[in-house]
């Protein structure tokens, strides 16, 4: 995998799976623009790239509320006025409101699909156009298990990242002709701060569930996204790839 030459945006790249995904890209050459929702909240991810070998690529931080229009248009106008094009476009920023449903207000079911889903709508539909004239580019949008089977006190969360699967399957219809591919990731377990503060007891449970034993790394879903936007997976498109140490087989 070689990406030099190439641009890629990275949603929500501040922490965890986004971070990896960010400095994978970067590693194998692509100059990456990370988003987050506050001034300096890449910070990390940037000084991650600056510190890999001579070669790798380079990043840019941008703020960008993907849920709104605006933010998503202005996101877009910022990388095209500065590289005039994008060939990997990589949806990763979400959020979580968890709740039993007969507790889950509708502003907490709003919120969350307004980002999960609604937001990877509107980045999609800021590149579309560009992404089409070039005739060739990776939409890459990372979903979740829990969006194949569902999972209590995430009926939101659930929702959300069930359709952005069917997103991509009727982008990858709409866009094969223009040479891009739209696939969708699907992590299980990952290790991140989400999962750092549950108790012993719940990791134990968790872990049973997993024939790989271990929860996944950030680096795991890093590695997926850039198979995916090499030319290795050029023929696969509208595909959800499950990355979960075989936990939903």
């Amino acid at each position: 995998m070689q990406f030099t030459g190439k641009t890629a945006l990275v949603t929500g790249a501040s922490r965890g799976i986004g971070r990896a995904i960010a400095v994978q890209l970067a590693k194998q050459g692509a100059e990456v623009f990370c988003t987050s929702t506050k001034e300096g909240g890449c910070a990390d991810t940037l000084a991650a790239i600056a510190a890999l070998p001579a070669g790798s690529g380079k990043a840019h931080a941008l703020v960008a509320d993907v849920g709104d229009v605006t933010s998503a248009e202005a996101l877009a106008k910022a990388v095209l006025d500065q590289n005039g094009r994008l060939d990997f476009l990589v949806n990763n920023a979400g959020i979580t409101r968890d709740g039993l449903f007969l507790r889950m207000s509708a502003d907490d079911f709003d919120a969350v699909v307004g980002t999960n889903l609604r937001g990877t709508f509107l980045v999609c539909k800021a590149f579309a156009r560009s992404m089409a004239k070039a005739r060739g580019g990776r939409i890459v949008n990372i979903g979740s298990v829990v969006g194949l089977t569902g999972n209590a006190g995430q009926a939101n969360y659930a929702a959300s990242k069930a359709g952005l699967i069917g997103l991509s399957k009727s982008l990858a219809q709409e866009f094969a002709g223009r040479g891009i591919t739209v696939n969708v990731i699907a992590p299980g377990f990952i290790a991140t701060d989400m999962t750092s503060v549950l108790t012993a007891d719940v990791k134990d449970a968790m872990l049973q569930q997993i024939p790989l034993a271990r929860f996944g790394e950030p680096d795991d879903i890093g590695n997926a996204v850039a198979f995916l936007c090499s030319d290795s997976a050029a023929y696969i498109t509208g595909q959800t790839l499950v990355v979960d140490g075989g936990m939903t087989m």
